[in-house]
């Protein structure tokens, strides 16, 4: 089983799309902190949203540099069951790097409150105005992108 990246846009969307939560990493001068997140797929971007105060809000302030990971399927494979180490978890992950931008503007966090809805469900929803005035909006623009597949199975050439 081989590890193979992923280079088709519209595959790496559909992973996204798949996906109900993201990994959100930053750092405080140098403590790691790692985040379950929900999120939205905007274009190039990924809107992410939460309380406007505590750890993150925090260490966003301070340093906007996040590492955000997808994982998609957790499916146990192995090339021999005897042999530990041709185990491995069949599955697809995305990473994004990018820097988190606060997003204050009214009309524009109501309409990433929206994306992020439809990444959950097909109906429509309303915000009141104090929920949108008092929920925080981040929105990291893809910097970098990569995506791979693990536990795929090797492709044995043809031979004649």
């Amino acid at each position: 089983m081989r590890t193979l990246p992923i280079t088709d846009r519209e595959e790496i969307n559909d992973i996204l799309k798949a996906c109900k939560t993201c990994w959100v990493a930053m750092s405080d001068e140098n403590i790691p902190y790692v985040l379950p997140m929900n999120f939205a797929l905007d274009g190039d971007s990924i809107i992410l949203h939460s309380a406007q105060h505590g750890r993150m809000w925090e260490t966003l302030k301070k340093n906007q540099q996040v590492c955000i990971n997808w994982t998609l399927g957790e499916e146990i494979a192995w090339q021999d069951v005897r042999v530990g180490c041709s185990y491995q978890v069949k599955s697809k992950s995305v990473i994004v790097e990018g820097r988190a931008e606060f997003i204050d503007d009214f009309d524009e966090k109501t309409r990433c409150l929206e994306k992020i809805m439809a990444q959950y469900s097909d109906r429509e929803f309303k915000f009141s105005k104090p929920s949108v005035e008092n929920v925080g909006i981040l929105k990291v623009k893809i910097e970098k992108l990569s995506a791979k597949v693990f536990g795929a199975k090797a492709v044995t050439p043809w031979k004649s």
